[in-house]
């Protein structure tokens, strides 16, 4: 889990005052990937969540907080981030750019505890993503482009430990080639994990963790989710049927999307194998075994090129 840089109480008190808070104690988060995440609690005894970006400038940091507050004014259930007393919207750690968001009490579902019910509101509600997308004035483009993941994979082979895993994936990744341009794109949210869905009962109280959000295509987002909240040892259809149709329903997929789905669900595995490797699997001493595992999307890729999903198109599409 990450937690790259320190945060000490005196500069939780420092960083809080420019937002107008008291805060009285700072408590590290273990969750997450790439950025390092805490708690500040407050003297009248309620909290916030700050965050630390580790890999985004100040200008990637104001991109997804911007993008948060014009989604959340169409309807997407997000949180929104605070602003300085001064109008800003950031402020600065350890030469890093530093976030605050209200506390938000949910539940995030372990595997087992994904009904198809989630499933169904999840996927109703990344479509509700990509329609308020259509507000905003710029997308900025994806961090994990093709290129930017050819970068990874050679920061990678460098270190020749994963060397097997490199050539599948960039031979993989020259089968597939680019998404087909025909596909309709805008905002994604691009890493719409579990772990980034916070929920009260049945409902769901806040889609987090914006950071990947980029222009994308959409069902290659959809894709994500379905690896995402769909696997367990294998696919489970019947969730793989009741997100793709919860989605559907809120914003109809057209012919080629639908066509797609597989395709655009191994690129999908392909970006994710890779991340994990250098977020995950570098991060430890050869022969431990990290918090997730890449091998993991190899698996999903395998069904996937199986056919998992046709019976579920068959089905949807009628």
């Amino acid at each position: 889990m990450a937690l790259l840089t320190p945060l000490p109480d005196a500069d939780g008190v420092r960083i809080g005052k420019l937002f107008g808070l008291d805060v009285r104690s700072v408590f590290a988060i273990e969750a997450g990937s790439v950025n390092s995440n805490f708690r500040f609690d407050l003297a009248d005894g309620t909290a916030v969540f700050a965050r630390i970006y580790e890999e985004q400038d100040r200008a990637g940091a104001l991109a997804e907080l911007e993008i948060l507050h014009r989604i959340a004014a169409a309807g997407v259930p997000t949180t929104i981030p605070l602003t300085r007393t001064d109008g800003e919207r950031l402020a600065e750690h350890a030469g890093k750019p530093v976030s605050i968001y209200p506390w938000v009490e949910g539940e995030v579902l372990c595997q087992k505890g994904v009904s198809t019910k989630a499933a169904a509101t999840l996927g109703a509600a990344l479509a509700q993503v990509h329609l308020a997308g259509a507000s905003l004035p710029s997308i900025p483009p994806s961090r994990f482009r093709p290129e930017a993941l050819e970068a990874r994979l050679q920061s990678i082979a460098e270190t020749g430990r994963f060397d097997d895993a490199v050539r599948f994936i960039r031979d993989k990744l020259a089968e597939y080639g680019p998404s087909p341009a025909e596909l309709p794109r805008g905002l994604i949210h691009g890493d719409l994990f579990r772990d980034n869905v916070l929920w009260q009962g049945e409902n769901i109280a806040a889609l987090i963790d914006f950071e990947a959000a980029s222009d994308g295509v959409f069902v290659f987002d959809l894709m994500v989710c379905v690896m995402a909240w769909c696997y367990a040892d294998d696919f489970d259809v019947d969730l793989v049927t009741a997100l793709l149709g919860g989605y559907h329903a809120a914003r109809p997929l057209n012919g080629a999307e639908w066509s797609a789905l597989a395709g655009e669900g191994a690129r999908a595995a392909l970006r994710f194998a890779t991340t994990r490797i250098t977020d995950f699997s570098l991060r430890v001493a050869p022969g431990q075994m990290p918090g997730r595992d890449y091998r993991r999307f190899f698996g999903r890729l395998k069904s996937l090129e199986a056919g998992v999903l046709d019976p579920v198109m068959a089905q949807l599409r009628g």
